[in-house]
């Protein structure tokens, strides 16, 4: 019989660092959660404005939720026009990928499984954002937008093709 004790006493000692870790994963995965509803929140937030303003805002909507690094890009783009009188931004609405957009569109908001919030639009287009985000202020800002396939960013593209 006292191999038995022993044995359910090594068993029991043995799953104590097993239940911390478990508690530790939950931890981590609430806060990843609270995180993805932060981002997700913050998208929406912009995608309600875009509509009530149908687009009209000044600065445009994603300026104002914009991180100082997609500012400043913003801002050599704005200042580009100055100077030649021509953009060198994307000949579309990025929010919409549209030149045309159609405010009233269904759309749904996801998280990949790289942390970037996806804005999929009824026209079957696919938007993808990155957000910085602060715990302490609960507050996200876009850090940049994935344009294409091939990974390409507004902020990238504004870098390049406006200086």
């Amino acid at each position: 019989m006292p191999t038995y004790k022993s044995l359910t006493l090594l068993l029991t000692i043995g799953l104590m660092p097993v239940g911390h870790a478990i508690a530790d994963v939950s931890k981590v995965d609430q806060k990843q959660n609270a995180m993805a509803n932060m981002k997700i929140a913050t998208i929406t937030k912009m995608y309600q404005q875009d509509i009530d303003d149908q687009g009209m805002s000044n600065p445009v909507v994603l300026q104002q939720y914009a991180d100082a690094d997609l500012q400043a890009a913003m801002q050599l783009e704005q200042e580009y026009f100055e100077k030649t009188q021509t953009s060198c931004n994307i000949d579309y609405d990025v929010l919409w990928n549209s030149q045309d957009p159609d405010y009233m569109q269904d759309k749904n908001f996801s998280i990949t499984d790289q942390g970037l919030v996806q804005v999929s639009l009824a026209q079957g287009s696919d938007i993808y954002y990155e957000l910085s985000c602060d715990d302490n202020d609960k507050n996200c800002q876009v850090a940049d937008v994935v344009l294409d396939q091939d990974d390409k960013t507004l902020r990238q593209h504004l870098l390049e093709t406006c200086r």
